[in-house]
């Protein structure tokens, strides 16, 4: 394995695809319960400035979540257009059922989230369960998400590290993978948890990965901001030419206020939409996503919420280029109109 970073010679591809979390890993430890009103009206204004995968809801118990009580409700009145995929997560077969319902309505998900932790004491923290109880549940929900028409997005979360075990080893965590691909999940998410994850670590983890057989158009690059390496780590994934990426409008989500533990410390949140699109436009690497729109999206988030949340590019806006200024009240102007 090379143990230089790969900055020399990067290979990126043309177009990515964002995967936007506001509205699920993003909410879910938000004190405040968000309206149903607002989070239709976010969805589609993500819709209307080009995000082709959301995760919508959370298909978890009102109880342990309240904040997705209404996931029914939101999944009808959101657009349901071509090209775009939903998402939502579910943890127990209740769950399954109720996004099957969904989809028979006419108003279903794409995607069925489940999760894992590599880490086994981590896992147990979580769902309160071992790693052979667990995945004897899981295998159950994922034939019947596959039965149903849905595709399934296998998570192995703390494969970066573990607030309670520490180190995990990157062979655990590919096993994981690996065991999500052999029960049928298409789509494959290795969780850096509570953000432990640094740049060289990632860049030896990906090609490790890539060295499995895992591909490029498979696997999720999804980096939690604990530490503010979310962005670096993101860069050392699209070096690799991996082109599905996690984010959350603000940076905002991590873990759920659902009693478990609080074993992480600092900013809970994803890598920040604004920012990492904002960069890999800046780069020449397509997100098929309006910029502007995606501004005001921000912006409208952070009305919502009542604060100001961790976007750098809402505040600077787009890099100014001939012709082009960008104006914080304004937004982009043309110089020379």
């Amino acid at each position: 394995m090379n143990d230089n970073f790969r900055f020399h010679h990067l290979e990126l591809p043309e177009r990515v695809v964002i995967g936007e979390c506001w509205a699920r890993d993003g909410l879910q430890n938000e004190a405040k319960v968000v309206s149903t009103d607002d989070k239709v009206e976010m969805i589609t204004r993500m819709v209307d400035a080009g995000i082709t995968k959301i995760e919508a809801t959370s298909f978890a118990h009102p109880r342990y979540l309240p904040q997705f009580a209404d996931a029914e409700e939101v999944l009808s009145r959101i657009p349901h257009k071509p090209g775009v995929d939903y998402r939502a997560i579910c943890t127990t077969m209740k769950a399954i059922q109720r996004a099957m319902a969904c989809k028979d309505d006419g108003y279903g998900v794409q995607e069925i989230a489940m999760v894992i932790s590599t880490s086994e004491p981590h896992n147990i923290a979580n769902v309160n369960m071992t790693h052979d109880e667990n995945k004897r549940l899981l295998e159950e929900m994922t034939r019947a998400s596959l039965d149903s028409g849905h595709k399934v997005f296998g998570w192995a979360l703390t494969s970066f590290g573990c607030p309670i075990k520490g180190d995990v080893a990157v062979d655990d965590a590919l096993a994981m993978g690996r065991w999500w691909k052999d029960i049928g999940a298409e789509i494959i998410g290795f969780g850096d948890t509570t953000g432990s994850a640094n740049p060289k670590q990632a860049s030896e983890f990906y090609e490790r990965a890539l060295d499995a057989g895992f591909t490029k158009e498979e696997v999720v690059v999804h980096f939690h901001d604990t530490r503010g390496w979310g962005i670096s780590n993101s860069l050392i994934g699209l070096s690799y030419g991996f082109v599905h990426f996690d984010t959350s409008l603000g940076a905002i989500g991590g873990q759920p206020k659902t009693g478990a533990a609080d074993y992480h410390h600092g900013f809970s949140g994803n890598t920040c939409t604004e920012d990492l699109v904002g960069m890999f436009e800046e780069m020449g690497v397509s997100t098929g996503i309006d910029i502007e729109a995606l501004i005001e999206t921000g912006r409208r988030a952070e009305e919502i919420l009542g604060r100001k949340l961790r976007s750098n590019f809402i505040d600077a806006g787009p890099v100014p280029h001939e012709g082009i200024v960008y104006d914080k009240t304004k937004g982009i102007v043309d110089r020379k109109g």
